[in-house]
C-alpha cells in the first residue's frame, strides 16, 4: 500500500500578510487567468453559478466552487461583499478560500481571500481588454478609487501604454489620494476629476468599481462612451444607465451562465443581451472586438475559476517560501 505523504493531514493557513508576501506579480496573474478563460471556452473547467445569502440590503455572501483540471486548482471561495462596511473602516471585500487536492479531495490550504479576489479582478479586465478593446488604447477612465480601482489601474497598464488616466470618485479626497499614490507607483501622471462624464467622455477604456446595487441609481448617460472605446462595468449595472449600455455595438460578459442567473435574480433589467463570453472569446470560438470604431462592453462578474487559477499559483510559492503555518485538521 502506498504510504501516505508526510504531511497527510495538515493544511497550510496563509494570512492575507502570507499571501501578499508569495509576491505574486499581476503579470502572473493576468497570464493565468487568460489561460484558464481559454480552457474554460474549450469546456475544460467546472463551475457552477455562485449560490448566496443576503443578510443586508446590498450585502452578500457568496459560496464559489471551481475547478480547473490542467492547472490542478480546485476550492471554493467563502466571500462576502458588505458596502456599509466602508463607513465603519471595515473591507468591502473579505473571506476565506480553501484548495482541495483534486486527487483525494482533502483540503490542503486555506487563505485569506481579500488580495486575492483584487488582483484577479484586475487581471479579468485586462484579459477582457486584450480581446475587446483597441491594441493603442492609451487613455484610460476609472470610476470609484477604492481597491478594484488601484488593482484595475495596475493590471491594465501591464498590457497597454497609458498615457492619460482620469480618476472619480464619490469622494474627491480619495480620487486625490489614489492619483498621488498610484501615479507614484506606476509612473504615470494621473489626474482626479469632480465628477463621472470627464472621467468617460473621450476615453480610450473605462471601469467602474464602485459598491454592486440591487435598485442603483446610474450616471454615466449615452453618449459619454466614446467610438471605439472599451467599457468594463465591474459593479454590475450601478454606474452605467440602460441607455449607455444600448450604446454598445457589442456586449459580453465573462460568463453567460453566470449573467443569465442575475438577470433572473433582478440585475441588468434592461441591458441588452452579451453575444459571447471572454472564454468563447479567448479560445477563438467567437470573435473579439471586429473594428476600431465599435463601442465593446464586457461585464465582469467575477468568476471562482479566476480565485482559483490565482490561489494555486500563490500556494506553490507559498510552500517554496515556506509561508503561512501548518495546521492539523
Amino acid at each position: 500500500m502506498k504510504r501516505a505523504p508526510k504531511d497527510h493531514g495538515l493544511v497550510r493557513y496563509l494570512s492575507r500578510k502570507d499571501v501578499e508576501r508569495a509576491g505574486l506579480s499581476m503579470s502572473s496573474i493576468i497570464g493565468a487567468v487568460d489561460s484558464m478563460f481559454r480552457l474554460k471556452g474549450l469546456g475544460q473547467t467546472e463551475m457552477p453559478p455562485k449560490p448566496g445569502i443576503h443578510p443586508l440590503p446590498d450585502a452578500f455572501i457568496h459560496a464559489m466552487p471551481a475547478f480547473i483540471p490542467k492547472a490542478k486548482a480546485a476550492g471554493i471561495k467563502w466571500v462576502s461583499g458588505y458596502p456599509q462596511n466602508q463607513r465603519r473602516g471595515l473591507p468591502y471585500i473579505s473571506g476565506l478560500l480553501i484548495l482541495n487536492d483534486p486527487s483525494t479531495g482533502i483540503p490542503s490550504a486555506v487563505m485569506d481571500c481579500t488580495w486575492i479576489t483584487a488582483q484577479r479582478t484586475g487581471a479579468a479586465t485586462a484579459v477582457a481588454a486584450k480581446y475587446l478593446a483597441r491594441p493603442d488604447s492609451s487613455s484610460l477612465g476609472l470610476l470609484a478609487c477604492g481597491v478594484q480601482g488601484r488593482s484595475n489601474l495596475e493590471a491594465l497598464a501591464c498590457l497597454f501604454k497609458l498615457k492619460t488616466v482620469k480618476a472619480y470618485d464619490l469622494y474627491p479626497e480619495i480620487a486625490s489620494k489614489f492619483a498621488r499614490e498610484m501615479g507614484k507607483k506606476l509612473e504615470l501622471d494621473i489626474e482626479p476629476v469632480n465628477n463621472p462624464e470627464e472621467a468617460v467622455r473621450g476615453l480610450d477604456m473605462v471601469v467602474t468599481s464602485g459598491p454592486i446595487l440591487k435598485r442603483p441609481k446610474p450616471v454615466i448617460e449615452a453618449g459619454w462612451l466614446a467610438e471605439g472605446a472599451f467599457a468594463c462595468p465591474l459593479d454590475f449595472d450601478s454606474y452605467w444607465t440602460a441607455e449607455a449600455f444600448e450604446e454598445a455595438d457589442k456586449l459580453a460578459t465573462d460568463d453567460l451562465s453566470q449573467l443569465a442567473y442575475y438577470r433572473a435574480e433582478g440585475y441588468f433589467r434592461r441591458m441588452p443581451a452579451a453575444y459571447a463570453d471572454l472564454g468563447q472569446i479567448a479560445c477563438g470560438a467567437k470573435p473579439g472586438r471586429g473594428s476600431s470604431r465599435e463601442r465593446v462592453f464586457c461585464v465582469n462578474l467575477g468568476l471562482a475559476l479566476e480565485d482559483m487559477a490565482t490561489a494555486v499559483l500563490i500556494k506553490r510559492r507559498a510552500e517554496r517560501l515556506g509561508l503561512g503555518r501548518l495546521l492539523p485538521l
